[in-house]
């Protein structure tokens, strides 16, 4: 059996690395380039230039081009669900996670610079890319997060959550910012190079992980059990270690409604810009959701920060529902306040300060209530799991709600009442948490 060492340097560096790898793909694109880009592509123009009309065919049906966004990406999103509690139980089996780590980045890499063709006469096919390139990105962060546990010790773990988190932030934002300069520099009609540059990075910059990231060799369970029955077998173990434990069950519970919320902000942000954000003109618009963009990434840095060293005064679940409330109110002003760019400004501002520090103390509170065991990366496909479903509910609420009022904004409600069960779940939960008040000091 291969333990590793726990609090390692060069092993937690080369952990935290892949975040500055592969978090090009949620900012370039799920955030920022390709919605721009998607948007331009598919609407409908007049003779003059001007945008016409959002409306595009799918499969034999007209919808508003922002709604299929939303619903192929919820399908992405429920591949993984099915795939990836099979794939971990495997992987724990056989003990070569890493090897699945590796895959999953050249999947989503690769499909990354297949977008490089995406076409708006071949929506259908052109969307394939990014079908496979989501189910890379999340697949690879299910066997990336069950790490956590086994390199660094409980109370070293919020801060190299945060680490991970603010590493990725730079790294994609430095991305970001070499695209951008592409684009303005000497013409969108290079923006598709842009995706090109997403799959080299994210390869590229995987191998220093991949090359210091110890492979564990030990294989608790034999070799005469068929890999996906034992997957299987490996789920319900996990589920029912799951349901025994009240905190660990409830914590799930609260993270899959406000982690919707989270994550559905994340997708449809800019496309929700772009539509209900009274900019002066179109050139004006793309810049400035592009700025509104780098805000978020380069407060989100901070943000990871301030909320990891919060949790160490607090304790994490104190912290967690000081975040939810500031995602309930960046809902309410956005809903009745944000029509003008300097509001979208303010809402991103909050956006970026909280979105690293929930996801960072997310990571690291589930982390912390998982019971020692070798099937780490069984325990974070239930996590992911429960993240996937909950923004695949999200994103397709948000499109069907926007679908049949005609717009985008009257589906902000619906991530309000997401957050404050989150919350109140929260609540319910902080005195149960007994490690995680020791952890508070």
């Amino acid at each position: 059996m291969n333990l590793i060492e726990k609090d390692n340097p060069r092993i937690i560096r080369a952990w935290t690395f892949y975040d500055w790898a592969n978090s090009v793909f949620p900012l370039v694109i799920t955030s920022a380039i390709f919605p721009n880009f998607y948007d331009a592509v598919t609407a409908t123009k007049n003779e003059a230039g001007e945008i016409v009309s959002h409306t595009v065919s799918f499969f034999g049906h007209d919808f508003a081009n922002q709604n299929i966004y939303s619903f192929v990406y919820a399908f992405a999103l429920l591949i993984v669900v099915l795939l990836a509690p099979i794939l971990s139980g495997i992987a724990d089996y056989l003990g070569n996670k890493k090897r699945f780590l590796q895959f999953f980045c050249y999947l989503g890499a690769i499909s990354c610079m297949c977008l490089y063709f995406f076409s708006k006469n071949r929506l259908e096919l052109s969307f394939v890319p990014f079908v496979t390139a989501t189910v890379g990105f999340w697949g690879s962060l299910v066997y990336y997060n069950s790490y956590l546990p086994e390199i660094a010790s409980r109370d070293n773990q919020d801060k190299v959550s945060a680490r991970g988190f603010a590493l990725g932030y730079f790294g994609s934002s430095l991305l970001l910012i070499i695209c951008l300069a592409i684009i303005m520099g000497i013409g969108k009609e290079y923006t598709r190079f842009s995706f090109l540059l997403v799959g080299l990075w994210w390869i590229g910059f995987a191998q220093y992980t991949f090359a210091n990231l110890p492979k564990k060799n030990h294989n608790p369970h034999g070799s005469d059990t068929s890999l996906l029955t034992r997957g299987f077998t490996e789920l319900r173990q996990v589920f029912s270690v799951i349901k025994g434990m009240a905190s660990l069950k409830r914590f799930l519970t609260a993270y899959f409604f406000y982690n919707m919320g989270v994550q559905t902000i994340m997708v449809v942000a800019v496309l929700f810009a772009r539509n209900e954000i009274a900019w002066p003109d179109e050139k004006s618009k793309t810049t400035s959701l592009i700025i509104s963009i780098l805000i978020i990434q380069f407060v989100g840095i901070g943000g990871s920060i301030i909320f990891s060293r919060l949790s160490a005064v607090i304790g994490n679940i104190w912290s967690l529902m000081i975040a939810v409330l500031i995602w309930i109110f960046i809902c309410i002003f956005t809903y009745m306040i944000a029509y003008q760019p300097v509001h979208f400004y303010f809402v991103a501002f909050l956006v970026g300060f909280v979105m690293g520090g929930i996801q960072a103390l997310s990571r690291s509170t589930y982390s912390k209530l998982l019971p020692v065991s070798e099937d780490n990366a069984s325990f974070f496909s239930f996590y992911d799991v429960m993240e996937k479903l909950g923004m695949i509910l999200g994103t397709v609420t948000f499109g069907i709600i926007s679908e049949t009022v005609g717009g985008m904004r009257p589906s902000i409600l619906s991530l309000i009442v997401y957050f404050a069960i989150g919350f109140m779940l929260l609540f319910t939960l902080r005195k149960k948490v007994t490690v995680l008040q020791a952890a508070a000091g």
